[in-house]
């Protein structure tokens, strides 16, 4: 029986945060702009609109929200393998590819952005019915 990959995609989440290491960009919040792709497995008890069987997206954004707004880093990068490793730490991902946008960084770009991915191990092919993943 074939897999159905299930695929989330969190788009253009405008956040704020102390990002940078100018005297400027350590004092003052800046904007940034989230991309995420999420993959799971779709397992046939998610296609049969069980909730405890979909990967939670809005838990997950929670999480991303909650580090992001409560944190301070010196680089893009730092930040952006933070929210890939949220978006990592279900057990059901397979798949995920995150890009973070700071506006405004360049003075006559619109935007710079950086982008990681990462290919999880199999570690669940089908999500068990029982198990859930909430987070508070």
């Amino acid at each position: 029986m074939a897999t159905n990959n299930a695929i989330i995609n969190i788009t253009n989440l405008r956040l704020r945060t102390y990002i940078g290491f100018n005297d400027e960009e350590k004092r003052k919040q800046q904007d940034i702009i989230v991309n995420a792709e999420i993959h799971y497995p779709a397992s046939q008890l998610c296609l049969s609109d069980k909730v405890e069987s979909a990967l939670n997206y809005k838990t997950l954004t929670k999480r991303m929200i909650a580090h992001i707004e409560q944190g301070r880093f010196l680089l893009l990068e730092k930040l952006v393998a933070d929210t890939l490793a949220i978006c990592c730490d279900h057990p059901w991902v397979s798949y995920a590819r995150v890009s973070i946008d700071k506006p405004h960084a360049l003075r006559f770009a619109d935007s710079v952005s950086l982008t990681l991915e990462q290919q999880q191990p199999t570690r669940h092919p089908n999500p068990p019915e029982q198990e859930s993943y909430h987070v508070t």
